[in-house]
């Protein structure tokens, strides 16, 4: 066992599966650079000294390396993408959207899209063209499966079990949970570090976890917000009130058996994200459990999320902006019928 950061499991899930496969490559800006920093994020930080051939820098044309994956991925071999800011995806959009998640659907199952595209996501005081919350847009694109690690532990396994998927996967990974080092690091980083097993494993797409029990009321939270809830758990549990606080893990399979199990039981639900409200993947969420499980909600599903503007640039206001663990105990109270 070893204690990693989340941007050490990735890079060490991937030296993993390229020595496993050889199939496997990296492509994306500055991944490789000798002397850089592997990546904006330090994911790829050394593993051209041993892959040098398959840790490839493209130029800074996402849509041209986004479609060379799409071909690579079809014609067998096994791409993962770094894409230095989710913002960037938008650049890609009809690779993304009008090609990899589609050519499988198109091809009858003949051809698959062995492909894994990373992102990073949050705002870190970056402004409104590097600090967004993609996941809602992508979350409503059929064909693509999404992963969101909150864990050291998860991101590895998750990114290993994506690897090995015959299906296009998305793995959004939240700035302030990588716990880069250096001049990497970033202000207002929380630890999600996890002591990584040495023997290989993966955590299976679409299987949620309980990272913290509860009775009164489940709160849903994933990346950076996760960690919020867990907070806001701390604080209702001073007061008496007990929060269950869950980590889907995926997005795109959703583990709904979990979600539904635990709000069966405490009877409410808060569910929160990062991005904007209007439009969220949490509507989908709070609009399933509703429909789905009426007999047993003994109060309206409520959502935490950011206002409906950009990301604003000014520390102070983007503090104001994001849900913090305040404003996701301040829904669960109102959920019990406490605030």
């Amino acid at each position: 066992m070893a204690r990693l950061t989340i941007a050490e499991a990735l890079r060490e899930g991937l030296r993993e599966e390229m020595a496993r496969d050889e199939r496997v490559f990296c492509m994306g800006e500055d991944i490789g650079i000798r002397g850089g920093w592997g990546g904006a994020f330090t994911v790829t930080l050394g593993l051209e000294k041993d892959f040098r051939d398959r840790i490839i820098d493209t130029p800074m044309s996402e849509a041209g390396f986004f479609g060379a994956s799409l071909g690579a991925a079809m014609m067998g071999l096994r791409p993962v993408v770094d894409v230095q800011y989710a913002d960037f995806l938008y650049c890609a959009m009809d690779q993304v959207v009008n090609q990899i998640a589609k050519m499988r659907y198109m091809s009858g199952g003949k051809v698959t899209v062995p492909l894994v595209m990373r992102a990073p996501v949050g705002a870190t005081g970056r402004g409104a063209q590097h600090g967004q919350n993609p996941e809602a847009l992508l979350f409503s694109v059929p064909g693509i499966k999404i992963v969101v690690p909150a864990t050291a532990y998860d991101a590895k396994g998750l990114l290993k079990a994506a690897i090995r998927d015959d299906n296009p996967v998305l793995m959004f990974e939240h700035k302030l949970l990588y716990g880069s080092k250096g001049a990497r690091a970033e202000s207002g980083s929380v630890d999600a570090s996890s002591e990584i097993p040495s023997e290989d494993y993966v955590v299976p797409l679409g299987k949620g976890i309980v990272r913290r029990e509860g009775q009164d009321v489940t709160i849903i939270g994933t990346l950076l917000m996760m960690h919020r809830a867990l907070a806001a758990a701390e604080q209702l549990a001073s007061e008496g009130i007990s929060a269950e606080v869950i980590d889907p893990r995926s997005l795109v399979p959703f583990d709904w058996e979990l979600v539904k199990a635990s709000v069966m039981k405490t009877g409410r639900a808060v569910v929160v994200e990062e991005g904007p409200r209007q439009g969220g993947w949490s509507a989908e969420i709070a609009a399933t459990l509703g429909e789905s499980l009426s007999d047993y909600l003994t109060a309206p599903v409520l959502r935490v999320a950011s206002p409906d503007i950009p990301v604003p640039f000014s520390p102070p206001m983007e503090n104001f902006y994001r849900p913090n663990a305040e404003r996701i105990a301040a829904a669960a109270r109102k959920a019990v019928g406490s605030a």
